[in-house]
């Protein structure tokens, strides 16, 4: 029987942590892997930000150094394979964040701060600044952390792996 997660065009935020939890723990106890999986919905008090997530999940203990390794691959890998499973449409991924002992959380933050830096830098020397390769989830982070900074605007170039966000002057025409 088909999960039934999006209800008029909403994440059912419980029924989506009742079914991760259920995904996550399943996972963890078949790989053999000592993790504690705490899995939360985002009560809907209507302060929810743009981008914010709705349900919140976190692997902790004594392996997470494994899902860290390299980048934090595995945890990646595992929130591809909660997607999968939970055959959630890519426009509802954002509103699900997967971390390991606050290892996004802070990867994250560290994302908005980059990004704050060089849109000053953007609006004082008005050259474009382009940040490193990174994937879709995080580009999008950037772009709302510059999207209400007077003098600059973002656009993501690239394909795939290479894809990039480029912080421009406001004043300066996209290339088409």
């Amino acid at each position: 029987m088909p999960l039934e997660l999006i209800r008029d065009g909403k994440l059912d935020r419980q029924a989506t942590a009742d079914a991760l939890r259920q995904f996550l723990e399943n996972i963890v106890r078949s790989s053999g892997l000592e993790l504690k999986v705490n899995v939360r919905a985002v009560p809907t008090d209507g302060s929810a930000t743009e981008g914010q997530a709705e349900v919140l999940a976190d692997l902790d203990g004594r392996d997470k150094e494994i899902l860290l390794e390299r980048g934090a691959e595995v945890l990646k890998a595992l929130e591809h394979l909660a997607f999968k499973a939970l055959r959630l449409e890519p426009v509802y991924h954002e509103k699900i964040h997967i971390d390991c002992g606050g290892y996004r959380a802070l990867r994250f933050e560290e994302l908005k701060m980059t990004a704050r830096v060089a849109a000053e830098r953007v609006q004082q020397t008005k050259q474009p600044f382009p940040l490193n390769p990174m994937s879709s989830r995080e580009r999008r982070i950037v772009h709302l952390a510059v999207k209400d900074i007077p003098g600059v605007r973002t656009q993501s170039v690239g394909l795939g792996e290479e894809r990039q966000v480029v912080i421009h002057p406001a004043d300066s025409q996209p290339k088409k």
